[in-house]
């Protein structure tokens, strides 16, 4: 998770780790030891990005020599969102030790709860720092993806049981798969349930990680994923919110959906990560991904808006290069529109977010759409 949004939910983070967690919170399908697994549709990791200057640049600048994956622009915290895109990324370029490092240090300074779930944050400068043991749903989607296509391209069993153990965790505890909506994932153990909030259950639509829904089959196919990616792209298609026709970064999914209450309406660091998983997994209708066209097709094609849903009026600019790698990757997708001559490489001045979001554009246009960038 964007750390910057966790710092906005005040109270709502500060339940204790053992709160109630919803009943029916997860029903696996009916596949059953011994049936055959529903096959993994997605297209493996590994190597797709390959000796890219880019993936060296971030491992020197971001990845320190213990494993630790530091977001530059949050005070250099690290958190499991960060470990996990690290962690794809060492698979995406071959990089089986500094995959080893990164996840060295998350198992032993994020996987501290009393179950398979990761803390979601580390502070250097606090003692402790974990001093939150919630988790973040994304975070552990996204190391229990990387440790499967590592177990993929590895054939490390012991990778493979840790992508299990996460996987079959998060899914028993954060998915509601009994929704009215379909499957619903909660950003958290704590803070978005409808017993926790008058609005809930409370949903943000980047984390459903389409791609990581493909290939979790393999390592946890008791559950229904392909389910998980339809219920996303329905919640993404009724999700229009406004003028603009963008997603809030918090949605109420109490009835019909709505911005959550006590958040600004905005489409903001969270949810320009919609499209770029949208597109990654090739699911979806070429409709779905227009309101994001449009938004970033305009003049300002070197900046992306945070845009009100209210009125659709820009409130804030994403200006580093990094970002402009969503908007190549969307019109790609769409229609097969090269990237832009200069985002096959990789600016060195920017901060952890923009690259990394620069490097998984590009590691998502050369898996799925390999005709719109240079390999």
């Amino acid at each position: 998770m964007i750390a910057a949004a966790w710092l906005a939910l005040g109270p709502a983070l500060a339940e204790p780790e053992n709160s109630a967690v919803p009943p029916a919170t997860a029903v696996p399908s009916t596949s059953r030891p011994g049936s055959a697994a529903p096959a993994a549709s997605g297209i493996p990791l590994a190597d797709t990005l390959g000796d890219h200057p880019g993936w060296r640049a971030y491992r020197s600048r971001f990845v320190t020599e213990q494993g630790r994956v530091i977001d530059t622009a949050n005070g250099r915290i690290s958190h499991s969102e960060g470990q996990g895109y690290g962690l794809l990324l060492a698979v995406a370029a071959g990089d089986r030790a500094t995959f080893e490092r990164i996840w060295g240090w998350t198992r032993a300074n994020l996987m501290v709860r009393s179950d398979e779930l990761l803390a979601w944050r580390w502070t250097p400068d606090h003692r402790p720092a974990v001093a939150d043991m919630n988790n973040a749903t994304d975070g552990d989607i996204l190391v229990a993806w990387a440790l499967t296509e590592a177990a993929e391209a590895w054939n490390e069993p012991a990778y493979r049981t840790a992508a299990r153990r996460i996987a079959v965790e998060f899914g028993r505890k954060t998915i509601l798969f009994k929704d009215s909506h379909g499957p619903l994932i909660l950003p958290a153990m704590s803070g978005f349930s409808a017993r926790e909030r008058a609005d809930g259950p409370l949903l943000n639509l980047s984390y459903w990680v389409f791609p990581a829904f493909q290939r979790l089959p393999i390592v946890a196919p008791e559950y229904d994923w392909a389910a998980v990616i339809r219920s996303g792209v329905d919640i993404l298609r009724q999700a229009r919110f406004g003028p603009s026709s963008l997603p809030t970064e918090w949605i109420s999914a109490k009835e019909a959906l709505r911005p959550a209450d006590g958040f600004p309406a905005l489409f903001s660091y969270n949810a320009i990560r919609i499209p770029l998983y949208l597109a990654w997994a090739g699911v979806g209708r070429p409709e779905d991904l227009a309101p994001f066209r449009t938004l970033w097709g305009g003049i300002d094609r070197e900046r992306l808006p945070i845009v009100d849903t209210a009125n659709g009026r820009p409130v804030e600019w994403l200006t580093e290069a990094g970002y402009t790698a969503l908007p190549a990757l969307v019109a790609c997708a769409i229609d097969g529109t090269p990237f832009p001559e200069g985002l096959d490489s990789v600016q060195g001045n920017q901060n952890y977010y923009p690259t990394t979001l620069h490097l998984l554009a590009l590691i998502a246009a050369r898996m799925r759409y390999p005709s719109c960038v240079k390999r």
